[in-house]
Order: C-alpha cells, then structure tokens, then sequence
C-alpha cells in the first residue's frame, strides 16, 4: 500500500474521531490492506493526535480474550497507543456524545518501573518492571460503523480505543495472584460479566510480555512511568448515556465509571 493512500486513510480515521461519525470498513473498500499496512495507517491517526497536543502516556493491548474475541470474529492480539487525551480518573463522568458506539472493558493496568524492551521479554521480566497495578476500564469505541471490523480494521483505527479510565489505588503485584484474581463488573447496580486474570492470555503477565515482544521488533520499547492496559478480563458491555459502571478485581481494588 502506497504512502498517500495510507496517510488518507489515517487522516479518514482522526476526523472520523474528532466528528464523531463512522466510516465504512477500510478492509471492504481496500481489501489488499495488511496488518502490516494498518499499523502505518495507526501511527498516521496517532501523529494527528500529537500534533494536535496529546501525548503518549502508554499503549493498550486488544483483543486478548475469547469472550472479545468471538464478539468482533477477531482472532488474535493486536495494540494502540494511549493519550493524556484517552485519560479518565476514578468516578468522572465521561461525556457519551464524544464517542461513537461504546463499549466497557474491565482490565489490569500496569504502571511500570523500568523499561522493557523486546524481543526476549518474559512474564518474570514483566513483573520486575512493573511499579504497581490497578483495575481499570477501557472504554473501546469503534470508528467503523456497525463494529463490522476485521483486525486489519481495529489495528488501524488504535486497536479500537475510545478512553480509559484508572482506580484510584496503585497495589504491589507481589501481593496479588495476577492469574485467578476474579473480576465483577456491574452496570447500573446488576452484575453484567464476570472474569479472571487469566482471560487475558492466560495472565496479564503474559499479555504485558506479548506486547513488550511485539513492539520490540518494531525498534519501540515500554519505557518507564507508562501505564499499559492488558486487555479484558471479560466481555465488552455496551454503554450509553446515564450509565454507571463499576468494576471489582480480587487483591487488586475497584474502579467506577459514568456516563454524562
């Protein structure tokens, strides 16, 4: 794929974030795309956003469990980056008409220590570096209409990244069991998913790993002070205005989320 058609696919993508409107799938106009190629139309939309003013605060992992899975017909990991534009404290309201067609995600967000640089980055590797973490949501939001999404699609379009949103307590991850730590996420008072810390690769850990291996062959490391999302601990939940979220993780503590 040529560098123009790139760039205009990448710019086709900002605006469609910045006016809130949906695009037809790239992989049904432009079929010969590769993951390859939606990676370069990825960093294309990311550079409008720095240009814009946002800075990279860390990056995400998609798409790490079956249940998300099988929801989009995706079938293996992808990552975008994430911006002090995406970030969400503990308890803020999030203005439902700045997103598209959104959806909650519960997670463990990593806050790492050290750098990691890849290839050759192990789970062990990954919890040396990490400072601390915490539950979180992503609010994933598609910019493609109807989520008719390929991984070719969601790649591109930031792996599908609306905002995020951190608790507000930072835990040792010696101190909890990042593999059977149990996941409650409600939705207005009433339980909506359920999940584990191994729905995410068989452990975040390994996510974290996947993730530090994947950018390392792509010459990009995980530096230190950057949070990284490690992907659903269970099934994505559709969110509207007048919403209220709240997502419990075992050990690790809480994180409340509503919708304006």
């Amino acid at each position: 794929m040529d560098q123009a058609l790139i760039t205009r696919l990448g710019d086709e993508l900002y605006t469609a974030l910045t006016s809130c409107e949906v695009l037809d799938p790239l992989t049904n106009r432009h079929p010969e795309i590769t993951i390859e190629d939606a990676y370069h139309i990825q960093q294309q939309m990311l550079s409008r956003r720095l240009a814009a003013g946002e800075k990279v605060v860390g990056k995400k992992i998609g798409v790490t469990s079956k249940a998300v899975m099988n929801m989009l017909g995706v079938h293996q990991p992808d990552f975008g980056w994430l911006t002090d534009g995406m970030l969400y404290n503990e308890g803020e309201a999030i203005p439902a008409d700045t997103l598209i067609q959104p959806k909650a995600e519960g997670e463990i967000a990593f806050v790492l220590k050290h750098d990691l640089m890849g290839p050759g980055v192990t789970a062990a590797d990954v919890l040396r570096a990490t400072e601390g973490v915490m539950a979180c949501f992503e609010i994933v939001d598609s910019r493609i209409r109807d989520w008719k999404i390929k991984i070719q699609d969601t790649v591109a379009d930031n792996a599908s990244c609306g905002v995020f949103v951190l608790g507000d307590s930072l835990v040792d991850p010696l101190s909890v069991d990042l593999l059977t730590c149990g996941m409650v996420m409600e939705k207005n008072g009433d339980i909506v998913v359920t999940g584990s810390g191994a729905a995410t690769l068989a452990s975040p850990l390994n996510a974290v790993a996947w993730l530090a291996n994947t950018l390392g062959r792509l010459g990009i490391g995980l530096k230190a002070g950057e949070i990284v999302l490690s992907g659903a601990l269970g099934a994505m939940v559709p969110v509207e205005a007048g919403d209220n979220l709240r997502v419990t993780i075992g050990g690790i503590g809480g994180c409340s989320v509503r919708f304006s």
